[in-house]
């Protein structure tokens, strides 16, 4: 009976239509009153931070078109739809298919991405009310293909998405692509030294190097969430986000008024680890919470000290998710220094369509070697962890 439902399809190009509580039912189906979402990244206030800052629409490459599904007249699936005039910002790189598909004359942009922007953080694209499962991520897909055909666009991307997903996806045809990251796991570690004891003796030590050399910067490392984040610190990560970006990639992609926004609907749901001396931040990195997990997103300074960034970045936020009982921190997109650091490889899955079918073709035989490479390179990795039960463990 499920599969003769008639559903609705509708496509938003902002929240205003959309109600937090319709949202955010889909986004989280499983959680109670004042639950903590397994991921904030598609929780309806981090979405309209984005959308009311700036950071995405009109002149950002990035247009909503926020697609819901519809049965009896209440909403049972959303996905964070948007039309993009660039490849910017998506961390699953699309650039040489873009070239390669414009140099035979064709149009790739825009194209059409079930993204969180700026988020290299795996969860679900096609978020669906509990019990509507298999029919809710069909009619998202499906009226996210109708809309590319509608409007003559090359393509169809749903990046950092859910295994579950994947096989819904290539029922349908698209595309299966595959990538790494390097996620720390809780082992049920009751400190950080019991952590420690999980690693090779020479690991174990560096670690321990690095720890005493990131706290003679000649201050205190300080954590803070919630309410006891103060607006003056936002204008330290606001300061640490510019210079990161000015090193890495140019013009940042948040505004400044998206973390103004961050302090009054998201502070619940982030830690900031600040490097402070006499009180004033000289660096410092930001972190969203989830149920299960500590998600690291930004970084920066606007002093250098040896392995500061090892110690804010990564040691702190393991030591926080340990205390907090949390069971990954994900630290972000690449980084194979990460591995020595007690971070192991994962692998992480996007979706893609392409209008062209001979394009596709193409795409499709070059994924089949990719997908052979990212495996590979995991299980080699994984195989030079930290870790002593690895075959690179160190004698004592």
């Amino acid at each position: 009976m499920m599969a003769e439902t008639a559903i609705e399809i509708q496509i938003h190009s902002n929240l205003l239509g959309i109600s937090p509580a319709d949202w955010d039912a889909c986004a989280e189906p499983l959680a109670g009153g004042g639950t903590r979402p397994t991921d904030p990244f598609t929780t309806y206030r981090f979405l309209k931070a984005l959308e009311d800052s700036g950071s995405v629409g009109p002149g950002t490459g990035w247009q909503p078109q926020y697609v819901t599904a519809h049965s009896d007249g209440g909403m049972i699936a959303a996905a964070p739809l948007f039309a993009k005039g660039h490849s910017q910002g998506e961390y699953v790189f699309d650039h040489n298919w873009a070239h390669a598909y414009e140099n035979a004359g064709g149009r790739y942009y825009p194209k059409l991405q079930i993204a969180v922007p700026f988020t290299p953080v795996s969860g679900r694209r096609f978020l669906v009310k509990s019990g509507f499962e298999e029919i809710g991520q069909a009619a998202l897909l499906q009226g996210a293909l109708q809309l590319a055909k509608n409007n003559q666009m090359s393509s169809v991307h749903a990046t950092f998405c859910t295994e579950e997903e994947v096989q819904v996806g290539k029922q349908l045809g698209l595309l299966h692509r595959t990538g790494q990251q390097f996620h720390w796991v809780n082992e049920g570690y009751q400190d950080f030294d019991a952590f420690l004891a999980s690693l090779s003796s020479r690991k174990r030590k560096n670690i321990r190097k690095e720890r005493e050399r990131a706290r003679a910067f000649g201050g205190e490392i300080k954590c803070y969430s919630g309410d006891d984040i103060r607006p003056e610190h936002w204008d330290a990560i606001w300061t640490f986000y510019q210079e990161t970006g000015s090193r890495k990639w140019g013009t940042p992609y948040l505004t400044r008024a998206f973390f103004e926004i961050a302090h009054a609907t998201l502070r619940d749901d982030i830690l900031l680890v600040l490097a402070e001396r006499h009180g004033s931040p000289v660096a410092g990195a930001m972190n969203l919470i989830g149920t299960d997990a500590l998600f690291g997103r930004y970084w920066g300074c606007i002093e250098h000290h040896p392995c500061l960034h090892f110690e804010v970045c990564y040691y702190q936020a393991i030591d926080w998710a340990i205390q907090k009982g949390l069971k990954t921190v994900e630290a972000g997109a690449q980084g194979e220094h990460k591995l020595a650091r007690g971070y192991l490889p994962v692998t992480t899955h996007s979706l893609h369509w392409m209008a062209d079918e001979g394009f596709s073709d193409a795409v499709a035989r070059y994924l089949v070697a990719e997908r052979e490479a990212v495996a590979e390179e995991i299980e080699v990795l994984t195989s030079y962890g930290p870790f002593r039960n690895t075959k690179q463990e160190d004698h004592e």
